[in-house]
């Protein structure tokens, strides 16, 4: 468990628990890397996190996760290697490394539209970690230079599950509550704005 008041430049105690296809994944070597994608699970807790990153969903033997998961204590778990590419972020996988919080979001209606707003804020114990796990990171690939929202890269809308004709955001993490700029400021890696 990482403690609540852990400084900026500690490097977190990182939890190797691979998923079982990740040797099926693409190699890369880590100059590759240059964005970090931040994501919430949108999903009750870390063993839900882990059962939906077992699941196969394609042809290759692979299916979708993040690299890293950071649980609510600070805890963090390494599904995939940084060296490999990953589902995580349509368009993304190939530079980037996927971090995962563990969060509700908006499980389990995800694309109702009446459900919409995310309301479960990040611990510090949370933030903390993401932001010593981000410094280690930009230490060890100097090619990383930027950090966006899932929601920042993933725009595309879908009707809505009560009402298809309202259309709402697939992806919305990490969502309004999470700390920008506190993350921005003591990590060293600039927010990411993709091309229009």
């Amino acid at each position: 468990m990482m403690p609540v008041g852990l400084p900026p430049n500690t490097h977190p105690l990182i939890e190797a628990w691979p998923l079982l296809w990740e040797e099926r994944l693409q190699q890369r070597p880590l100059s590759a890397i240059d964005l970090v994608v931040i994501h919430c699970t949108e999903l009750p807790d870390l063993a839900t996190a882990r059962e939906y990153g077992e699941r196969v969903l394609y042809a290759s033997g692979t299916g979708n996760s993040g690299h890293y998961y950071i649980d609510r204590d600070g805890r963090v778990l390494q599904f995939i290697a940084p060296e490999r590419s990953t589902h995580h972020t349509r368009g993304y996988n190939e530079r980037s490394i996927g971090i995962e919080l563990i969060n509700t979001g908006r499980y389990p209606d995800w694309l109702d539209s009446r459900q919409q707003t995310m309301r479960e804020p990040y611990s510090e114990a949370q933030i903390n970690a993401l932001i010593a796990l981000l410094r280690s990171l930009h230490t060890q690939i100097p090619s990383l230079r930027g950090i966006a929202g899932h929601e920042d890269l993933d725009r595309e809308q879908m009707p809505a599950s009560d009402n298809p004709a309202v259309l709402v955001y697939r992806k919305r993490d990490p969502g309004p509550l999470f700390p920008w700029q506190a993350v921005l400021d003591r990590s060293g890696i600039s927010r990411y704005s993709p091309p229009e």
